[in-house]
């Protein structure tokens, strides 16, 4: 295999895994006041050493906690930034059997936002404890964050409390600041392969969602680029050996999706005005449109297909993508494409419909599809 030495590697995948049961059953008796949260912590760190090994066997050399420690990929993580609170829930107007009928929560801005502690750092340092105990130096730790973008997009300017922030500017630049302080923190702990996972920008390719913005009093046009902004100052004074990657997501819960649309909208400014280094991108059915809009990637970006789906269990044939590859490989290079499920097993606590043994096969097969592929 045409090898690559920085991430994201040939075969990649998104971050989330199937929770154990039990981590299910400890989180259950978390909230019921049955242990404490150190005991709860205790199983989900034997749960996460379990995983990382398995996770390694597949031959993927990304490693994550799997997200063990989330009910959300993205409320746990953003709640803890002062100022921003989950009230209530958003209402799902799709009427197709095939999309997300639950209602995730609402997110809310109901003060001044500031980062008052280290979000992600403990989880991160217990992950490379592990990985490092592995001693295999093909492998690294990923650590998955939310973008800053789903703070805002979903509520929009409605969801920002007007006291406090008359104006957005200084919204905008307080989120990027919160990014700014978590990501060195991270930095300083040896993390060197950080993932952005961002439904917004995806959600922007939708018709439907477009016309939601709209109805806000947002562009759809402009958010893009408003939100590659905020981003890339998130993102400010990054290091060089700092490796930054997007993921865009168009719903994942219970093998559900929210979202269709092609990434034709957004393609511009997500490849040549977003300062990040790969793109892991959705491609496992027609929802996603054709690879055309690759055409807008530079030299030095790497694009993560994600033509392998992790919402269900059947293997996909080797033919099949390798042909995807192919046909993908006509608008960005080869060197420059790598190979992932289109999202994580479980964005959610709940987790897609599969089992954790399909899972596992996915990913070693994923594995062995690339090997043949870029050899």
């Amino acid at each position: 295999m045409s090898n690559r030495i920085d991430p994201p590697f040939r075969a990649d995948h998104v971050g989330s895994l199937l929770r154990p049961s039990d981590v299910h059953e400890a989180r259950a008796r978390a909230a019921a006041g049955d242990i404490t949260a150190a005991e709860l912590r205790s199983v989900e760190d034997a749960a996460i050493a379990a995983a990382v090994g398995r996770l390694a066997d597949t031959g993927i050399r990304s490693l994550t906690d799997g997200e063990f420690r989330r009910a959300f990929f993205h409320l746990d993580f953003l709640e803890q930034l002062a100022g921003v609170a989950v009230t209530g829930r958003i209402a799902s107007s799709s009427d197709s059997e095939e999309t997300v009928h639950m209602s995730p929560p609402k997110l809310a801005v109901v003060g001044p936002i500031r980062h008052t502690h280290d979000i992600q750092v403990d989880d991160f340092r217990y992950l490379a404890s592990v990985v490092d105990g592995l001693g295999r130096p093909e492998v690294m730790t990923k650590v998955c964050i939310p973008s800053p973008a789903t703070v805002h997009f979903r509520g929009g300017r409605a969801a920002v409390d007007i006291q406090a922030y008359p104006d957005m500017e200084p919204f905008f630049a307080d989120l990027a600041a919160c990014y700014q302080a978590e990501i060195a923190a991270l930095y300083a702990a040896g993390c060197r392969y950080l993932q952005l996972d961002d439904t917004n920008l995806a959600y922007l390719c939708d018709p439907v969602m477009r016309q939601g913005a709209v109805e806000r009093g947002d562009d759809p046009d402009e958010l893009p680029r408003s939100y590659a902004e905020l981003i890339n100052a998130a993102l400010a004074g990054r290091p060089d050996d700092l490796t930054v990657g997007i993921h865009l997501c168009r719903g994942n819960f219970r093998s559900t999706w929210f979202a269709s649309g092609g990434y034709e909208p957004v393609a511009e400014v997500l490849f040549n005005e977003l300062n990040v280094d790969a793109y892991f991108l959705e491609y496992d059915d027609e929802r996603s449109g054709d690879f055309a809009p690759l055409r807008h990637v530079p030299a030095g970006k790497t694009v993560v297909l994600g033509l392998m789906t992790s919402k269900r269990p059947e293997l996909e044939g080797y033919d099949e993508l390798a042909a995807r590859v192919a046909e993908a490989a006509a608008y960005v290079p080869m060197e420059q494409l790598c190979l992932s499920p289109q999202c994580g097993f479980a964005s959610t606590v709940e987790g897609n419909n599969l089992t954790a043994d399909q899972q596992w096969a996915k990913l070693t097969h994923l594995v062995d599809c690339a090997h043949r592929i870029w050899s």
